[in-house]
């Protein structure tokens, strides 16, 4: 392309339109024949769905919010872990082994219910004030870790390279 092939388009005037047939837009100036959107302040507002409930009434009425990225949480009571024997080291996989969680994917929060007096070593991801201080209070530690990524699947493509 060169300098003189460019086009300029701020100079171009705009196109005027129902100035009579020789033109190509006059008699209905690109409109099409009748209707409502042929007249002049015609067409509908915005949101109007041809007398469908518009998506703004069906949708439902809520106040607040809820977080996308909030953190699910499996919970699991000081009370059901005195049960374990002294000096356990708590993780997901043993709560798992237990029966206690569904999924060592997902974050743990131990709750504060129930009596701790056990030491145990609890490596899980959350934990509420009491619980903490309870497992303290029991000569234990509590170490906030991250929950064990799920592997990913492979794609299609790679399954089929890998079988070949």
């Amino acid at each position: 392309m060169k300098i003189h092939e460019l086009n300029v388009d701020s100079a171009r005037k705009p196109k005027r339109v129902g100035r009579g047939i020789g033109s190509g837009v006059g008699k209905t100036a690109g409109r099409g024949t009748k209707g409502q959107n042929s007249r002049s302040g015609g067409g509908v507002r915005p949101g109007f769905e041809g007398g469908q409930n518009p998506l703004a009434k069906r949708l439902p009425k809520l106040r607040g919010f809820v977080p996308v990225n909030r953190t699910i949480y499996q919970e699991v009571s000081l009370g059901r872990l005195d049960t374990l024997k002294a000096g356990s080291k708590v993780t997901n996989e043993l709560l798992v082994e237990q029966g206690w969680i569904a999924n060592r994917h997902l974050a743990v929060k131990v709750l504060g219910t129930g009596e701790l007096t056990k030491k145990l070593t609890v490596q899980l991801q959350a934990a509420s004030a009491s619980a903490r201080e309870a497992i303290t209070k029991a000569g234990g530690t509590f170490v906030a870790t991250e929950a064990a990524k799920k592997p990913k699947q492979p794609s299609k493509r790679n399954r089929e390279q890998a079988s070949e």
